[in-house]
């Protein structure tokens, strides 16, 4: 099965296989399954569900959702936040890709990319998180997933695909967890109510560290 991606700095579109799908709540070691990634692309996408009007239906209209990656120490500790707000870690090991303000087009609309072997010794878990600033609510939009590929090939490694729906604002769906041997990808799915902005979410994203 073969997935179009965009890229966010060219805009080209690159057709590869998908990785493997994992189902909520299950994990996959990216050392076993991509013993040759160090450059993790973390892409986050997301489409406007239909509006049903008078004589069918029309676009959804713009979606602006943020994705987020918090970083926890060892102790559980958040330590670091890296979003639309400040799109660099203080290690310089994550970087955001930069607001996406429509969700428009295939592929990824906001890509946070990880270098694995730069991530601070402290650092256990980077949980990614989605959140809606404007209000706009989860049953508002379909198609959400998460997915890591290799950002140098641009191999798609696993993906994660969200079933759920919900009227909440916001979202914890994957993190990576540093193991003995290297890192680990979970498919997370929670949804937060209330939670709009990144610094709502640090307290429902430390429940799975």
């Amino acid at each position: 099965m073969c997935a179009t991606l965009r890229d966010t700095t060219s805009k080209r579109k690159i057709n590869l296989m998908t990785g493997i799908s994992l189902a909520k709540g299950t994990s996959l070691s990216l050392t076993k399954t991509a013993p040759t990634l160090q450059i993790a692309r973390l892409g986050l996408g997301w489409d406007a569900v239909p509006k049903k009007k008078l004589f069918g239906f029309s676009s959804g209209g713009d979606v602006d959702l943020d994705a987020s990656a918090i970083m926890f120490d060892s102790s559980g500790k958040d330590v670091d936040t890296v979003y639309y707000g400040r799109l660099l870690s203080h290690d310089g090991s994550v970087q955001h890709s930069g607001d996406n303000l429509t969700g428009e087009g295939d592929g990824d609309d906001e890509v946070i990319t990880v270098n694995l072997r730069s991530v601070s010794a402290n650092i256990k878990t980077i949980v990614f998180v989605i959140t809606s600033y404007s209000g706009q609510k989860f049953n508002e939009v379909k198609n959400v997933f998460a997915r890591v590929s290799d950002g140098v090939s641009g191999q798609e490694t696993v993906r994660y695909n969200l079933a759920e729906s919900s009227d909440a604002t916001g979202l914890v769906i994957a993190k990576l967890t540093r193991a003995d041997n290297g890192w680990d990808f979970t498919a997370i799915g929670e949804f937060v109510t209330a939670a709009r902005t990144p610094n709502k979410m640090v307290a429902p994203a430390a429940r799975f560290v």
